[in-house]
């Protein structure tokens, strides 16, 4: 389910963040970019999550 969310937001967020970018440029939005971008950020993102170890568990031993 965490995958699912992760997706969710980082494609509202990354279509949100080129929107906004593309006006401020002047060209134009694009669709299938904005969606590229959010699948690499997402995994990215899991990746990350992965390999960062949680501290949190260490110090309840």
């Amino acid at each position: 389910m965490r995958y699912f969310w992760t997706f969710f937001w980082t494609f509202l967020l990354m279509q949100m963040m080129a929107y906004v970018v593309s006006s401020m440029t002047g060209v134009a939005y694009n669709f299938v970019t904005a969606s590229i971008l959010a699948v690499v950020a997402t995994v990215l993102i899991l990746i990350l999550g992965e390999v960062v170890p949680d501290r949190s568990a260490e110090g309840h031993h």
